[in-house]
């Protein structure tokens, strides 16, 4: 040994050599070539990493989906994908970061009002016993971070959340504790402490919520029922489907009334619509296939659309909802008929058809996520696959899209090509959730 370590430095004298010999080989020709790589190979490095830079720091330019691995194996993930336009790598995933768990059934996910936490739900983490709420760390844009999980005492399946200007998220639970109703709406303070579950009497009458809509400068909230989620596990009667909206204090977070609608069948989502003086929402029934108008002060509500009539398919499936900043359109999948359909709603009483982009057979498109310009909005074409233990298997085709958004026309991005069953080694994937950074 020792002989082997007193040999070192005369091997290292001897390789030294030999290099600045083949380096200057040819004399001064030899040199200058050495020197303009070696300023290349720096001019390159530098150009990399401000063009990582200009990327990183756009606004709107990452994009997060929150996915389950198909064999519920995989711990469930965060795949962040360059969503930069002039990027060379646009479209492209560049890192995912995992929960701990798997098989939580990766559903809806929101960015903080700050944009510094993205909050992730799993929708049937209750079945493993695992926390359904998941946080992380999007500071760094494209480096998140895991922080931590949560789960609520009184209630769980985990849908959607509302971020809350002074930090924080209101967050649906569907479900009870045990699955059943009534459901709740969880609230995390800016810490991401769970601080109390709303309201404190629920409702009896089929609280379930899973959409979730407000607007803080009237100090109004809405909450959709959906559907008592354990009806939808084999072994229990279903499923049980609500059609029914809740109009609440949004400051005193109570209930103060029910809108309920016969005629609905599954009302998975609503929307207040931006500005409106007369403080209506819109909200659709997936298995009616209506869209209904929603007067939240008076308390009733009038069919206004018929999504059939776009498709000629009786069940069409209207999914979430997405209303632009100015609540002059709505854009919603079909997931039935693999269909995006953009409404008029200038007269919300009045709406009628601008534009319907399909997405192909099979593609069953479920969330939509519409960017803070309005200019851009993102699909994943999956709802939700109970697989061997219930009744609910909407597939889909496990696609991401992007349509660019005019003011009366839906464009597919044909550059954007994300097909979540071959994008990772681990394999296919069922993207669910999606947030803009």
């Amino acid at each position: 040994m020792r002989r082997c370590i007193n040999l070192i430095p005369f091997g290292l004298i001897f390789m030294s050599l030999l290099f600045f010999g083949l380096a200057f080989q040819g004399g001064h020709l030899g040199s200058k070539q050495g020197l303009v790589l070696s300023v290349e190979a720096k001019d390159k490095d530098k150009d990399n990493d401000e063009d990582k830079n200009n990327h990183e720091s756009k606004k709107g330019s990452t994009l997060y989906i929150w996915a389950g691995d198909q064999a519920r194996i995989v711990p469930d993930f965060v795949a962040v994908i360059d969503f930069d336009e002039s990027s060379k790598t646009y479209g492209k995933v560049i890192r995912t970061v995992s929960v701990p768990t798997s098989g939580n059934e990766a559903h809806h996910m929101h960015l903080s009002a700050d944009g510094r936490v993205l909050a992730c739900g799993g929708l049937l983490s209750l079945l493993k016993g695992q926390d359904g709420v998941f946080f992380f760390d999007v500071s760094d844009a494209r480096n998140p971070t895991y922080l931590k999980s949560a789960s609520a005492p009184l209630s769980a399946i985990t849908d959607d959340f509302l971020p809350l200007a002074s930090g924080g998220f209101l967050v649906t639970q569907m479900g009870s504790n045990t699955g059943g109703a009534p459901g709740r709406i969880a609230e995390f303070d800016k810490d991401l402490n769970l601080i109390h579950e709303w309201p404190d009497s629920p409702p009896v009458d089929g609280f379930n919520p899973h959409g979730i809509s407000a607007r803080p400068e009237i100090n109004l909230l809405v909450t959709s029922d959906f559907i008592n989620p354990i009806s939808t596990i084999n072994g229990f009667p279903g499923p049980e489907l609500r059609g029914s909206i809740r109009v609440w204090d949004l400051e005193a977070r109570t209930i103060v009334r029910t809108v309920t609608i016969p005629s609905a069948i599954g009302t998975m989502d609503v929307k207040l619509i931006p500005g409106d003086p007369k403080k209506r929402a819109i909200t659709a029934g997936m298995f009616d296939s209506l869209l209904y108008l929603v007067d939240t002060q008076a308390g009733t509500y009038k069919p206004v659309f018929d999504a059939a009539t776009v498709t000629g398919a009786e069940m069409s499936m209207p999914q979430v909802l997405a209303v632009t900043s100015d609540g002059t359109r709505l854009i919603f999948p079909l997931l039935n008929t693999g269909q995006i359909v953009m409404l008029d709603i200038s007269d919300p009483d009045h709406p009628f058809v601008l534009d319907v982009v399909t997405l192909g057979p099979g593609s069953q498109p479920h969330d939509i996520e519409l960017r803070e310009d309005n200019k851009r909005l993102i699909v994943t074409d999956y709802f939700l696959n109970e697989d061997d233990f219930g009744k609910i298997h909407f597939e889909g085709d496990h696609k991401v899209h992007v349509l660019r958004v005019q003011r009366r026309r839906l464009e597919i991005d044909s550059r954007f090509n994300l097909d979540f069953n071959t994008a990772f080694e681990t394999g296919p994937a069922r993207p669910h959730g999606i947030a803009i950074k």
